[in-house]
């Protein structure tokens, strides 16, 4: 598949990990903020910090990912600073900048349909309503990969907006530091082995 091909490139050939969330300390514990949460913890694993970018309203760290040697993939950690809805005009233009494929880009982001706990990984597909992905898809189209953490979906009559933008409950915050640890383990084996692999890894 197209996931796996991309291991068939030159090492060298950057990779953009985007996660999604919106800017401010105001957001930065909400469910919608995931993403941001495996960004962080992948820098902190490539031993970067996010900086501003020159050339794109994000914050960035560049650095390489994986053992040293053939395995190793040079990365881009991405922050969009631009909120949720306009995440894909900062990550084209960083996908343009770096000369990045698409099928190069990688998402990490919250996912109503899928139970809290849980993780899916694929390779393009819809949006299912989420504004991050809406915006990059109309940007530069949806055939780049997804790290897709559960949520699962708003207790009773909550409305969706309200429950995305709250912060994780007390008993999930129990898991989720081992959540996010285990997200960012998943893109680290989706460079490494591809996405078949880290599929068979980490969905569940």
């Amino acid at each position: 598949m197209r996931g796996d091909r991309a291991l068939m490139s030159d090492a060298t050939d950057p990779w953009l990990i985007v996660g999604l969330g919106n800017p401010g300390p105001d957001y930065a514990a909400n469910r919608h903020n995931v993403g941001f949460m495996v960004a962080d913890l992948l820098a902190t694993r490539i031993g970067g910090k996010f900086k501003r970018a020159q050339k794109a309203q994000a914050q960035v760290v560049e650095g390489r990912m994986g053992p040293p040697g053939p395995g190793s993939r040079r990365v881009v950690l991405v922050k969009p600073m631009s909120y949720m809805n306009l995440s894909g005009g900062p990550v084209t233009a960083l996908r343009d900048f770096y000369k990045v494929p698409t099928d190069h880009v990688v998402a990490v982001h919250d996912e109503l349909d899928v139970d809290y706990g849980m993780l899916r990984l694929k390779l393009g597909g819809g949006d299912n309503g989420h504004n991050g992905l809406k915006s990059m898809t109309k940007a530069m189209g949806p055939d780049y990969h997804r790290v897709r953490f559960g949520i699962g979906r708003p207790p009773g009559r909550m409305q969706v907006a309200d429950f995305v933008l709250k912060d994780f409950s007390s008993t999930e915050r129990k898991e989720l530091a081992f959540l996010v640890d285990r997200s960012a383990d998943a893109v680290e084996c989706l460079l490494a082995e591809g996405l078949e692999r880290a599929q068979s890894a980490y969905n569940s």
